[in-house]
């Protein structure tokens, strides 16, 4: 258990046992213990906890927070070995809890104990999915599918240090209305670098990378295709462009970090009869039926707007049918939590996706869906104009080309996924410490800096134990460590409201808490024992800096 936990506990077992006194004493009356928060106030000068219980308790007891919280206080006792120094009443009933610095000084051999594991909890057995990305395979990767990748495996590292068992999920659209458009748009263009005189489907894929995907048609083919019927030139058409178009997602994906644990075929939920499974399931439970030919889904009855086709009037089920299909895949599969990252745009398929869950008998509380703004990109103050069909789409294989992976990765976790993105190219690009990323790596570049230099005049590190961590007493000594102790409860906290984001400004806050150490104290010094001290503080601080890192799938260089 790592310090702040310990504290916690102690904090929440002294408000326990001053509730049970203060019942057994008559001072209150209630049936039951609220389930109360500990949590760090947004102002320091109300302590360093905060309790919420004097509010939740006060129907119960009907009395006014103010005079529960009171009670409460009289009824807390500190021991003299106790981490906390005073307990005080603020608003309109908050108890908020001081502590002395004392059990600041443990928090090293806590860091240095577990190394690259600090942070991570091994307690947890909650099996989930989390589902990103899944672009159509019909053009290049955009900028939609750069931040959906990065949140996406971003909060996979984060719920595996939280410790849960993770698995990443690639869905691939292989079937569907996409793929006849995505057809008729390589078939088309096949005939015209041939030099035949076709036209170009008005709805059709016209973006370059599909000139480039029937150039590589021809070159395997050539024009022996013109001469095969029309079911088995679309077929090979189509067959070799969806293996090029999922191996280029695949090799780019890679290039920013990320590894699917599986990738999924839509078309083999069409192919093993999973929809029309689902569909007779539904009938049963007369959760379908029939309007001007086509069958609806009662998603009204599951608080959405308006009714969901699932089967079109000529038969040929929408997409919404197969997320049926393939949301009860996931659940058979043993997940006890599915999370899927999805665009804005499809905020009105949550309450239908999430009431077909519990149509089909899974409880839709076990799927969250996170919602991703849109991403505009601007350079030289100018924003950058993208466009899938007309092919001026800025992918992500220039972008890593132009700024690198970890700017692009750090850029897109910055912030909240329900917030719109700017990404300035040009503020990425730059070696200086106005670039967020930037300013980061070269906190743990500096720490590596300070090392080498130790080494090159012989000081080394001391065993922990050997460490007098009470000579550290500057305010910029002390904020450290208190930072470093939160980097488990900011894991927890963002792996339970699934905000990737809070890593990253977590990791903002600690370099800059280190560089203003810096800037203020030297750690190689004549006085030996304050330099131990100072350079074991150090090294936690390059830990913590890697592990958030490497959350973040971001590189943590020892020179810059």
């Amino acid at each position: 258990m790592n310090p702040i936990q310990e504290i916690k506990r102690e904090i929440s077992n002294k408000i326990i046992n001053a509730l049970k006194t203060a019942k057994s004493e008559d001072l209150l009356n209630f049936e039951t213990i609220p389930e109360f928060v500990i949590e760090v106030p947004r102002d320091k000068e109300h302590g360093d906890f905060a309790v919420n219980v004097a509010m939740l308790l006060a129907r119960q007891a009907k009395m006014a927070p103010r005079k529960i919280a009171e009670i409460l206080v009289q009824k807390i006792n500190i021991e003299s070995n106790s981490h906390i120094a005073k307990v005080e009443i603020a608003g309109a009933g908050f108890i908020n809890f001081f502590l002395n610095n004392n059990w600041l000084y443990s928090v090293p051999k806590t860091v240095l104990n577990m190394g690259e594991q600090y942070g991570k909890n091994e307690n947890k057995t909650k099996k989930v999915q989390v589902e990103f990305v899944s672009a159509n395979p019909t053009g290049n990767l955009h900028m939609g599918n750069a931040r959906g990748g990065a949140i996406g495996d971003t909060l996979a590292n984060v719920l595996e240090r939280a410790g849960y068992e993770v698995e990443r999920e690639f869905y691939i659209n292989d079937a569907g209305n996409q793929i006849e458009i995505f057809t008729n748009s390589l078939e088309a263009r096949y005939y015209q670098l041939l030099g035949y005189d076709v036209k170009f489907p008005e709805e059709g894929y016209a973006g370059q990378d599909v000139v480039d995907t029937v150039r590589n048609i021809i070159k395997m083919y050539g024009d022996k295709l013109v001469e095969l019927d029309a079911d088995t030139r679309r077929k090979s058409i189509t067959e070799f462009a969806l293996e090029e178009k999922i191996s280029y997602i695949k090799e780019t994906l890679e290039k920013f970090g990320i590894k699917y644990d599986v990738w999924f075929s839509e078309k083999e939920l069409h192919e093993n009869k999973k929809i029309d499974e689902v569909i007779s399931y539904l009938k049963s439970k007369e959760y379908i039926y029939d309007n001007e030919g086509a069958l609806w889904f009662k998603s009204t009855k599951f608080g959405d707007e308006k009714d969901e086709v699932v089967i079109r009037a000529n038969g040929v089920p929408t997409y919404f049918a197969a997320d049926i299909a393939y949301h009860i895949n996931k659940f058979e599969r043993g997940f006890n939590w599915v999370i899927n990252i999805w665009g804005a745009d499809h905020h009105g398929h949550v309450a239908r996706m999430k009431g077909a869950v519990e149509a089909v008998g899974y409880n839709p509380e076990q799927l969250d869906i996170v919602l991703m703004q849109l991403v505009r990109l601007y350079r030289n103050g100018e924003i950058v104009r993208m466009s899938k069909r007309t092919g001026t789409l800025i992918t992500l294989d220039e972008l890593i080309d132009e700024v690198g992976k970890d700017a692009a990765r750090f850029f897109f976790v910055m912030r909240s996924p329900d917030s719109h993105l700017d990404f300035d190219l040009e503020l990425a690009r730059k070696q200086s410490q106005e670039n967020p990323v930037y300013y980061v790596q070269y906190a743990h570049a500096r720490i590596c800096s300070i090392f080498r230099q130790a080494d090159n005049i012989g000081v080394k590190l001391k065993p922990i134990e050997n460490i007098s961590f009470e000579l550290l007493k500057e305010e910029e000594e002390l904020n450290l460590l208190r930072k470093i102790s939160d980097f488990p409860e900011e894991i927890e906290a963002s792996a339970r409201s699934l905000a990737p984001h809070k890593i990253a400004r977590y990791v903002l806050d600690l370099a800059a808490l280190f560089h203003s150490f810096y800037n203020n104290h030297r750690v190689l010094s004549e006085n030996e024992e304050l330099q131990d001290a100072r350079l074991m503080l150090m090294n936690i601080t390059r830990i913590t800096i890697k592990n958030s890192l490497d959350i973040l799938g971001v590189n943590a260089p020892e020179q810059m």
